[in-house]
């Protein structure tokens, strides 16, 4: 199944159903008063979060959405059914924005959640409701509510405590291979990965955190060259970023530190917020040099970097268990300060 990440749909409640004017005649009652019923409720839009559902595919092909409208009033004061609601389902993390407004409706982080998006409109009132001592043979009635609409803008954002960040082929889907069982494409050309990818890293059996991979950035991503920075709402929920550096790349006129650069210019140039996030440096593939210990302090010098700092092998592993005990105690530190 494709890996869809937004969608844009309209969803239409139901109207009201109308009240009518209608009068008892019976045998022993050829001129009897008013019993007109009232209309019945539109049917609502519920959007309800399922972590069955992966993608909003379902979304892309379908774009209008109604619920049903109440019936009309009766007879005999008889009113209206109310109109069925309808209920959309969603993934996990999935943000409902209203496209006119920009205002989020809807910000779904757990299983289960639901929310009202579109209230039907109410049903009107049959003209039993406009009798009185003055007017004993009222013919009004009102026509139902319509229901609302709205265009919505859905965005899924994945949930992951930890996100990975880099250039096409540092190694991030080799890394998220190595600590969980997760098993990404790897390959040696760029753009391996062309959606997110989550694994669950176990440090032991009670304890692990989410890490989520995606398409690698490359510099002039936020003018739309590579992938672009579609995929970076993915990391909007993190507590952790890893940076990872390819620090032995198959071209060596590449420059690991000025490649880190362009990452961190792109990300300020996508969001504050992600940019501001906590943020290690994780240099990848010290397997295939011996240089290690040089270029990680051409790198700090370059980049002025002052934070964590990890040496890891992806591809065997070396490195790779202590940094995940690390990541674990951060979001374990985090949580206790939340």
């Amino acid at each position: 199944m494709k890996f869809i990440d937004e969608a844009t749909i309209r969803v239409f409640a139901g109207d009201g159903g109308n009240g009518i004017a209608s009068f008892r005649r019976e045998k022993y009652e050829p001129m009897g008063g008013p019993n007109g019923g009232d209309g019945g409720r539109g049917g609502s839009i519920h959007v309800e979060s399922d972590e069955n559902i992966n993608t909003l595919v379902d979304f892309r092909f379908v774009k209008n959405y109604r619920a049903k409208r109440g019936e009309n009033g009766r007879s005999a004061e008889c009113y209206g059914a109310k109109g069925a609601d309808l209920i959309l389902r969603v993934p996990v993390g999935t943000v409902i924005t209203e496209k006119q407004s920009g205002e989020v409706l809807a910000d779904f982080e757990i299983h289960g959640e639901r929310r009202i998006i579109a209230n039907g409109g109410k049903g009107g009132l049959g003209n039993v409701h406009f009798k009185s001592s003055t007017n004993r043979a009222p013919r009004q009635c009102t026509q139902g509510e319509p229901g609302e609409e709205f265009e919505l803008y859905l965005e899924l954002k994945v949930l992951a405590d930890v996100g990975l960040l880099g250039m096409p082929n540092a190694g991030k889907s080799s890394l998220i291979r190595s600590i969980s069982a997760a098993k990404p494409k790897v390959a040696d050309y760029p753009f391996t990965t062309l959606q997110p990818n989550l694994g669950v890293v176990r440090v032991d059996n009670e304890r692990s955190f989410v890490v989520a991979d995606i398409p690698g950035l490359i510099e002039g991503a936020a003018d739309g060259h590579g992938l672009g920075h579609q995929f970076l709402r993915h990391l909007d929920r993190t507590k952790l970023l890893l940076h990872l550096i390819d620090i032995a790349p198959f071209d060596e006129s590449v420059d690991p530190a000025k490649e880190a650069d362009a990452i961190v210019n792109e990300l300020k140039k996508y969001s504050m917020d992600l940019f501001n996030k906590p943020r290690w440096l994780v240099l990848n593939k010290i397997d295939l040099t011996s240089k290690v210990d040089q270029i990680q302090n051409e790198i700090k010098n370059k980049m002025q970097w002052s934070g964590k700092i990890f040496c890891i092998s992806a591809i065997n592993g070396k490195g790779c268990r202590e940094l995940t005990f690390e990541i674990m105690k951060h979001i374990e530190d985090s949580k206790e300060d939340d």
